[in-house]
């Protein structure tokens, strides 16, 4: 059973053409992979400022700041 159309690979390759699925879309893809990655980046970046708020907001006082500093 072949995927790609080939019996055999006892052929010159140069007139096969590309074998491979989705040829031609790399740009595409790529273009899609890096919208993707500064997505994720910029969403991370929006939680990890929202944690870090939120845990400056509980300990506005110090209080937690003292009472860890005074166990160690």
């Amino acid at each position: 059973m072949s995927t790609n159309g080939m019996e055999s690979w006892a052929v010159d390759l140069k007139d096969v053409g590309a074998i491979y699925p989705f040829q031609g879309s790399e740009v595409l893809m790529v273009i899609i992979g890096l919208v993707f990655w500064i997505g994720w980046h910029v969403l991370q970046t929006r939680h990890e400022n929202a944690e870090i708020e939120a845990d400056m907001a509980a300990d506005r006082s110090g209080d937690e700041t003292r009472e860890a500093i005074d166990r160690y």
